[in-house]
């Protein structure tokens, strides 16, 4: 489950609250405990919550149940029996907590989640009595033997929990759809909405969840209602996150959700962040990181309207993050279908892209970089794509997202810069087969920076992707300008075997001289 990234002080502060809530509850025998009004920034077990927050606080305490098993298994197979035994009270006490505390807001909770929570409090006492067994006999071959019935019960203790969750996060998607299909406030419904949007935040399990239980099906129907278009954004949103797993592609299918999303998208009578949450959603349904796009059939009969609309989208973006929800998507679809590069020359999307990679307040990152030179990338293999490259100066932009290097740092964004480095180099080798854009490239003195990408690790922050395009572009550029190179350069970039060349720039160490 992803927790909210915090300080890591203030997250043991908020660790050590449950430890201590829990150990206090084990002296007093379960007695309630009462609650500071000024403590603000401590995680408080109360149930006067949104029903998002005492989810939020029910995950919480799933996960903390779920780690404190893991390190008893750890703790029992170097035989630590006094701290199994702690740790066994420990997840008692917390189990029981956490039943508690859900108890106090769900509403209708069914006859088999009881079922469970009798089980799972029933098989806790067992473990700890067991583990106190345990602690009171120093017999080895005893501990031998109750080890394996602990393992079991360990085991079951898991099942048990795992089960409960289940049905718990189950029964509470359930109440979130039932709120959002019954009810006519827009309040009650976006919140209702607002509350399943942080649920699928928390991970893969709990889009399937939400999305077994209905949850696209639902939404849709938000999106088919004009009385909510102001919710539109917020649906979408949801529903993008909810279609990164299979289940929720499936739904959206049934539900004709494609032909739902071209409507929107080809409706100008929506605001541009409703036009932006809907490229987000088709961003994530033809990522080509997913392998279940296969069945989208209804995806094809949409198309071009829907890459028609991106275009626009792209064209009249009024900010980055426009931009690169609307690029993501036509990036995407070119890896989806072939069809959509021809659909993409005919629309003139390669002057709307090179355009817009000039104006620094809507291209203003190295991921919408990324995504226009993979359109770029996936578009060059189509002969008429070199004029466009050279009446919208594009052979000039490949060449500065070859020195693309990250200002922060950040991991992310320096994988990013990387593909950008990449699919620039692959572009320009892909459309240096036309002379004409081959004599730009070298006017433009790329050979000497594909070498320097070549010979250089940092220059492609030590990445072998980017080396083995650059070192492809400059075989092919080295054709049409052989002068370009240096003797040595052609001896070991070009003349040898790909995959020698490669080795040897892999194993090459710079010169600081």
């Amino acid at each position: 489950m992803n927790l909210i990234q915090v300080d890591s002080v203030q997250r043991w502060m908020e660790d050590l609250k449950l430890m201590t809530d829990c150990e206090c509850m084990c002296v007093l025998q379960s007695k309630p405990i009462s609650i500071e009004k000024d403590e603000q920034n401590e995680l408080l077990l109360s149930s006067q919550y949104s029903t998002c927050d005492n989810l939020q606080l029910l995950l919480k305490r799933a996960w903390i149940i779920s780690t404190e098993l893991t390190r008893i298994a750890q703790k029992l197979e170097k035989n630590r029996w006094q701290r199994v035994h702690s740790m066994t009270v420990r997840v008692n006490c917390h189990v029981r907590s956490m039943i508690n505390e859900y108890n106090t807001f769900t509403m209708n909770s069914s006859e088999e989640m009881h079922q469970f929570e009798k089980l799972l409090i029933d098989k806790c006492s067992e473990f700890t009595a067991f583990t106190e067994r345990c602690i009171q006999t120093e017999d080895e071959q005893t501990l031998k033997s109750m080890k394996s019935c602990i393992n079991e019960t360990l085991t079951t203790v898991a099942q048990y929990f795992g089960q409960l969750i289940e049905l718990v996060l189950a029964h509470e998607a359930q109440n979130l759809l039932r709120q959002i299909e019954l009810s006519d406030s827009v309040y009650i419904t976006e919140s209702a909405i607002s509350s399943l949007f942080s649920l699928t935040q928390e991970g893969a399990h709990l889009c399937r969840i939400i999305a077994k239980e209905g949850g696209v099906v639902t939404l849709f129907k938000i999106c088919r209602q004009d009385c909510f278009r102001c919710l539109y954004p917020q649906t979408l949103r949801t529903l993008a996150s909810i279609c990164c797993v299979e289940e929720g592609m499936h739904q959206l299918e049934k539900v004709d959700g494609i032909l739902c999303l071209a409507d929107i998208l080809t409706d100008n009578t929506h605001s541009e962040a409703t036009h932006a949450e809907a490229a987000a959603v088709i961003a994530q349904i033809t990522s080509p990181h997913l392998t279940f796009t296969q069945h989208l059939s209804s995806f094809l009969e949409n198309m071009e309207e829907i890459v028609t609309a991106l275009v626009k989208l792209c064209q009249e973006a009024s900010s980055g993050e426009v931009f690169l929800l609307a690029s993501a998507a036509l990036a995407n679809i070119t890896f989806f279908d072939t069809m959509a590069c021809e659909i993409l020359l005919q629309l003139n999307a390669m002057k709307i892209l090179l355009a817009a990679c000039s104006d620094k307040h809507i291209v203003d990152t190295p991921y919408s970089r990324d995504q226009v030179v993979t359109i770029l990338a996936n578009m060059s293999v189509l002969d008429q794509c070199a004029s466009e490259i050279i009446q919208g100066n594009g052979v000039q932009l490949l060449m500065e997202m070859l020195f693309e290097r990250s200002s922060s740092g950040n991991s992310a964004e320096v994988a990013a810069c990387e593909r950008v480095q990449q699919k620039s180099a692959v572009t320009l080798a892909r459309l240096s087969r036309d002379p004409e854009v081959a004599d730009a490239a070298v006017k433009l003195s790329c050979i000497p920076r594909l070498i320097k990408l070549c010979r250089s690790p940092t220059e492609r922050n030590n990445s072998d992707s980017v080396l083995v395009a650059c070192l492809a572009a400059l075989r092919r550029l080295a054709v049409i300008s052989p002068d370009g190179l240096e003797d040595s350069d052609f001896q070991q970039l070009v003349k040898p075997r790909l995959v020698d060349s490669f080795l040897l720039c892999t194993n090459m160490e710079e010169s600081f001289v």
